[in-house]
């Protein structure tokens, strides 16, 4: 797959190759005309204006995974940090579930993981099982989390490191009017009560990076462009105990035009109770209708259960056409980093909060300096060289198996295949796409072949009835 040249598609691009400028000095010999080329590298200087007086300073907006792991790696490197976040309960509703490495490389405590799935099961539209995880090694599971206990204990780790979290609402920014001038950031600012309406509070940064979600009001202000959604819904369940049992290391993911014409439904563990859930991008006002499907699906094995919270909110399908404009830069959802056919953001999310922290530490000496538009496009270059080829394989698999039932069973039919498991949970996992065996490819491709010949062939018998 890697030797195989793909078009860049919708938000991301390709990174250009750099080269330092040279100069070149000629000598000329007595005994040769040829000519001697010696190079020389002249890496250019930091331009940006050293701050004086105090340090860089960034404000994030919201404080999901990206702006929590944001914060925390701003705040380590010496920059003034600044986390605005309005719900700091918030429960989006999300499937909950994160890649082994997140673990290790945001050195989680597993107390904050509800469940550890090692196995998970794959259902077609015509309710035939696969069970997959038999690949997995006896230390290798996903994690399920809450999103309220993740994302709190995140912003927690970037106070701790010296950021200073606000309970406030982001309301509007006004740009600079000179090249190193501040930005002016307005939010309501709310002191815990009840009921309060927020006092309003204005603050000058240097630099500010928009986590805050599909509904970005920072991508709003900086005029990045619109993108493609789904709306997720979940409904948290409580079942009884015994039935619990059952989906103590088992997650559940039922594909058909019932519970969603171009997504996935889905049963996943938590702490006490079930996460029952689905998304749409193209068929939002039938979303309630899916999610009755989805638990219908599942009932014999919720039978008896409670339902003890009910979310939705919309999910980015694509990374926005803008990302960046001079001192700002969007992460997360907010700039629409959550892939396709999984429908996976928290990692992503994370991963860019650090990844755009990163950059500005390093552009500006930590916090020593202005930093500049072209600081944080390392960042973009860095996100995009990194994993491009993971959200368009995922972009393929999505237009090729979710269009139609025969084509979710040709991919149910598929899961059973143990090489196809070890493949998928090697890349889901560690975040890298795996490299396949040559000859195992090749019988992948005939059994997808056949597979999806077989499809065809139900789908026109089923349009004859």
């Amino acid at each position: 797959m890697a030797s195989v040249a793909l078009k860049s598609f919708v938000g991301l691009r390709k990174s250009q190759e750099t080269s330092h400028a040279s100069i070149t000095s000629l000598s000329k010999t007595n005994q040769s005309s040829n000519l001697n080329y010696r190079r020389q590298n002249i890496m250019a200087a930091k331009t940006s204006p050293k701050i004086n007086g105090r340090n860089l300073r960034v404000a994030i907006i919201g404080g999901g995974p990206a702006g929590g792991a944001a914060a925390e790696t701003l705040a380590k490197g010496g920059v003034e940090t600044i986390l605005i976040e309005r719900k700091m309960d918030n429960a989006k509703p999300c499937g909950g579930a994160i890649p082994l490495c997140m673990v290790g490389e945001f050195d989680l405590p597993l107390d904050i993981i509800d469940r550890r799935v090692t196995k998970m099961k794959m259902i077609s539209p015509s309710n035939v099982a696969v069970d997959i995880g038999q690949t997995l090694k006896p230390h290798e599971y996903i994690g399920m989390v809450r999103r309220e206990v993740l994302d709190a204990y995140l912003r927690d780790r970037a106070a701790a490191a010296g950021a200073q979290v606000i309970n406030g609402l982001f309301i509007k920014m006004d740009k600079p009017t000179e090249k190193y001038a501040p930005y002016v950031l307005h939010y309501n600012a709310y002191d815990g009560k009840a009921g309060s309406t927020g006092v309003k509070t204005s603050v000058e940064v240097d630099a500010v990076i928009g986590a805050d979600g599909a509904n970005s009001r920072v991508a709003k202000s900086i005029d990045a462009g619109d993108y493609e959604y789904a709306i997720a819904f979940q409904e948290r369940i409580k079942i009884p105990e015994e039935k619990m049992t059952y989906y103590e290391n088992l997650a559940e993911m039922y594909v058909g035009d019932d519970v969603s014409p171009d997504f996935y439904g889905w049963v996943f563990p938590k702490c006490d109770h079930v996460a029952v859930g689905t998304g749409t991008v193209t068929h939002k006002p039938d979303i309630k209708k899916f999610q009755t499907a989805t638990r219908l699906r599942a009932r014999d094995k919720i039978l008896g259960g409670k339902i003890i919270r009910v979310e939705a909110h919309p999910i980015p399908e694509h990374p926005r056409p803008r990302r960046l404009a001079d001192r700002v830069a969007l992460v997360g959802d907010a700039a629409g980093y959550v892939t396709k056919c999984s429908g996976e953001g928290i990692y992503f999310a994370a991963k860019s909060g650090r990844m755009c922290a990163e950059a500005i530490v390093e552009g500006s000496e930590n916090g020593m300096r202005m930093v500049e538009e072209s600081d944080l496009r390392k960042y973009l270059e860095k996100w995009d060289k990194t994993y491009w080829p993971t959200y368009k394989v995922l972009d393929i698999l999505q237009k090729v198996f979710y269009r139609s039932n025969p084509a979710r069973e040709a991919f149910v039919e598929m899961c059973a295949d143990e090489y196809v498991q070890k493949m998928t949970f090697d890349s889901y996992l560690y975040k890298k796409v795996a490299p396949g065996n040559p000859l195992e490819d090749l019988k992948l491709a005939v059994n997808t072949i056949g597979s999806l010949v077989r499809a065809n062939a139900l789908r026109n018998e089923m349009a004859k009835i």
